[in-house]
């Protein structure tokens, strides 16, 4: 389910003293009801590079964006972090570069994990971009992630892009990827409750 964007500028997170310059493109919460140490296992689910990721259209959508990024050059290396534009781990307070990273997955380089938030980044011709996750109570004991992306378009073109995929991240790529992770956890849990 889509939040307001105060859903993520209201909570102390960590990634706010990096992102200033970040445009916040959404916030979602998605469908992972746990208890307050269960963050880590939801970070090992969402990264699960083979656990399934969505809808048939979803993945189609992502193979016809990888075949035109190639085409057009838009993931080339020196597209990327490190040539393009820094990794923001280059600005991580020294208690967050030292301590645990967490899971690089697709094309997404881990940043940092705490116990309640992750966060990772990806650079190429259009934006960089950071995805983070938080683990956030609902104030009855009971919590749930939250996913929060954050652009930083390159130029016009990065502008027009990210608009322009704007409706497809919203009903056709978020939707089936939230929806599987919820299908994982589920099962996952139940799996617990019988051991």
């Amino acid at each position: 389910m889509r939040l307001p964007n105060t859903a993520y500028t209201a909570r102390p997170w960590r990634i706010h003293e990096l992102v200033g310059e970040f445009v916040l493109e959404d916030v979602w919460k998605l469908p992972t009801p746990g208890g307050p140490d269960e963050f880590a296992r939801f970070v090992e689910i969402y990264s699960d590079e083979s656990r399934s990721k969505g809808s048939f259209i979803a993945n189609a959508l992502f193979e016809i964006r990888w075949k035109l990024g190639a085409l057009l050059g838009l993931d080339e290396s020196n597209a990327g972090l490190d040539s393009r534009v820094s990794s923001l781990r280059d600005r991580l307070p020294e208690d967050l570069r030292t301590g645990p990273r967490g899971p690089d997955f697709g094309v997404f380089t881990s940043l940092y994990l705490t116990d309640d938030e992750w966060a990772a980044e990806l650079a190429n011709r259009t934006c960089h971009a950071v995805m983070h996750m938080g683990w956030v109570s609902d104030g009855a004991g009971c919590y749930h992630a939250e996913m929060a992306v954050l652009v930083k378009p390159n130029g016009l073109f990065g502008k027009l892009y990210m608009a322009g995929i704007k409706p497809f991240r919203h009903w056709l790529v978020y939707p089936p990827i939230f929806r599987s992770i919820a299908r994982e956890w589920q099962r996952r849990n139940v799996g617990r409750i019988a051991d």
